[in-house]
């Protein structure tokens, strides 16, 4: 834990000027995505170990995906580039986007047109999936799963649209009844079965806040099951311990804002304002005990702090999104390696023989991927691995052109394909670079979107006795890598292990947001990508072996013998942050989304999740059926 630290020049836009100040000391290397120098070396310094099988070339954004990504928002491919390969072929559908929008698009193409269309799914890593994908570890013989993103799913009411949609990639909810049972010491941990849940001794939450240097404790002091105690014993102020008693509890000062439906008063009232001045409002509590507690919460979901958000979002998963029981107790489900379970399912039901076997719970899950599969000729859909799209533009005026040209960095060269309409199911951020011709309209929608960066942390772990030894299976804190940790159980036809406990292996997730509250959005994410496309593994890698001696070490953790991997998953772009007005508008002026979603722009559609204001797949699938549907009508008829 001793080695020397390097930071590396890998920034991801050009950065507000206090970010630059910011940087500007630490980053030896001049700053740009492709700073002179920057060696195959460098980038092998930057990526670290990548876990195992199918998602090996596939964790986070890579190297190539990064590098290719920012040649089109520099403008590289502005002008049509000379040696342009045209490959002959013709799609009735290309969907640039191999996530959970793009894969559906091709799902809902194939379900709705006759069987003589075809359609091209053009995705730029090295595996479909997008934020979909996973880890894969092998400790001590035995192979551990682990999601880069996309974590859980909740069952659908029936005959709902969701319902179908699982209903036609095979999901089978009868796979979710049988989660490893616990083989270990007593007390028995009831475990959850989400990274985000908190495990049960007796009824009694196994939890644990830890408190460290930032509050005077050295060594750090852990309290268990703080909630329940009415946190006494946290080095928490009287009245920062009362604000956040006020929040978990919900006790209001002022009676809730609660729509009746989006887009009524009460709906546009939450989305003329922040999270944070909603909970003012509302609990009647300070804003940096706001911050303190609901940023991790918030920037799970929408990537920042509720300083910066839309209340609307309050209400997200409740209304905009209900399922019929988001509880973590009965409701959420969850594949071993997150939702990558079913983008493999998606992919399965497209294209049958892209991974071996029947098209069964255990069979998609686990057996690897036929790669030669996606890309054959003949085949009504096809998926185009390792193919970032650079140029889309209407052949001719968008309202009469027949055709779109589709071009597309594969390998270092261009390839161009005709397409009679085009699905964009990539996010917005690299959307308004791709589509040349696009209006001006749907281009200042696009400047109204802003992103933040986020980073998933799997460390696979020897055991978690460590964590048991003190009575809990997750863990709080309020300083250093990290804000949150803890152990599941996985559904058993996943895994080679039916059992779970403290002495067996296991993957623990730490989930890493780069807020930073009190800044506009645009500056946080920028500031934030500029920290996570700087910071070489090594580095990281460090503050988790430190982190989890500060925590742990007393208990018995030893981070050289008790780590067996550790992989890094970093998106620069993993979240929308929907600001206020960005549901309904603000002043009279429209929402900046519904320009994208009222209509196509010629034969060319938008399908991003962001354009829903949350990323999450049941909004990748509502965007795609609609994105779909409008070509069927409007042009494809």
């Amino acid at each position: 834990m001793n080695e020397p630290i390097t930071r590396r020049d890998f920034l991801d836009g050009a950065l507000v000027a206090s970010a630059g100040m910011l940087l500007a000391a630490a980053c030896p290397f001049p700053l740009g995505a492709q700073a002179p120098g920057t060696t195959q070396a460098d980038w092998a310094a930057w990526t670290g170990y990548t876990g195992e099988g199918d998602y090996k070339e596939s964790a986070g954004n890579t190297e190539q995906v990064i590098h290719d990504a920012h040649e089109v928002r520099d403008g590289d491919f502005d002008k049509v580039p000379a040696g342009v390969t045209d490959t002959g072929e013709t799609y009735d559908c290309v969907i640039v986007g191999g996530g959970f929008s793009g894969l559906s698009a091709g799902l809902f193409f194939h379900q709705r047109t006759t069987p003589d269309r075809t359609c091209l799914i053009l995705d730029n890593a090295a595996i479909f999936g997008g934020v979909a994908k996973r880890n894969e570890f092998i400790v001590d013989g035995h192979r551990l799963f682990a999601p880069q993103a996309s974590v859980h799913f909740q069952p659908p009411y029936p005959d709902s649209f969701l319902k179908h949609v699982y209903d036609a990639m095979g999901l089978d909810w009868d796979a979710f009844k049988s989660y490893q049972k616990w083989q270990g010491p007593s007390p028995q941990i009831d475990l959850p079965r989400s990274p985000y849940g908190v495990g049960h001794i007796n009824g009694k939450p196994a939890d644990g806040f830890f408190f460290g240097a930032k509050f005077g404790k050295k060594p750090g002091i852990w309290i268990k099951d703080p909630w329940s105690k009415g946190l006494a014993g946290c080095p928490f102020s009287e009245s920062v311990r009362k604000e956040m008693l006020a929040l978990h509890g919900g006790r209001s000062v002022r009676p809730p804002l609660v729509y009746d439906y989006p887009g009524d008063a009460v709906s546009r009232q939450l989305d003329s304002m922040t999270i944070e001045d909603y909970y003012v409002r509302t609990y009647g509590v300070g804003r940096e005990t706001i911050r303190m507690l609901v940023t991790p919460e918030t920037s799970g979901g929408f990537g920042l702090g509720p300083d910066a958000l839309s209340a609307f979002l309050e209400y997200m998963w409740s209304k905009v999104i209900p399922t019929v029981d988001d509880s973590m107790a009965t409701g959420l489900q969850m594949f071993p390696g997150g939702n990558s379970g079913m983008t493999r399912l998606l992919a399965k039901t497209l294209i049958p023989d892209s991974i071996d076997g029947p098209r069964t719970m255990a069979a998609t899950h686990n057996n690897p991927v036929n790669f030669q599969a996606l890309d054959r000729p003949g085949q009504p859909v096809r998926i185009r691995l390792g193919s970032t799209a650079v140029r889309v533009e209407h052949m001719g005026e968008p309202d009469k052109a027949d055709f779109v040209s589709v071009m597309y960095l594969n390998d270092g060269k261009v390839y161009r394909v005709k397409a009679g309409s085009v699905v964009m199911a990539g996010g917005g951020w690299i959307t308004k670079h791709v589509v040349r011709d696009l209006d001006e309209k749907r281009r200042m929608s696009y400047n109204q979107f802003f992103y933040s960066p986020y980073m998933t942390a799997n460390v696979a772990v020897r055991n978690w006795r460590f964590m048991y030894d003190l009575g809990i299976s997750s863990a709080s804190w309020f300083e250093g890598f990290g804000r949150y940790v803890n152990v599941r159980k996985d559904a058993t036809f996943g895994v080679d292990l039916p059992t779970v406990g403290p002495d067996l292996p296991t993957v623990l997730t730490f989930f890493v947001d780069f807020a930073k509250p009190g800044l506009p959005a645009l500056a946080q994410g920028q500031m934030g990508r500029a920290e996570l496309l700087s910071t070489p593994f090594a580095s990281y890698e460090r503050q988790i072996r430190e982190q989890m001696m500060e925590m742990f070490g007393a208990s018995g953790f030893d981070a050289k013998r008790d780590i067996a991997g550790i992989v890094l998953n970093r998106f620069g772009h993993a979240f929308i942050n929907p600001q206020p007005g960005f549901f309904f508008g603000l002043e009279g002026k429209p929402a900046p989304r519904d320009a994208l979603r009222d209509g196509p722009f010629g034969r060319i559609a938008f399908s991003h999740a962001d354009l829903a204001g949350a990323m999450d797949h049941r909004n990748a699938f509502m965007e795609s059926n609609r994105a779909v549907n409008q070509l069927l009508n409007r042009v494809l008829t």
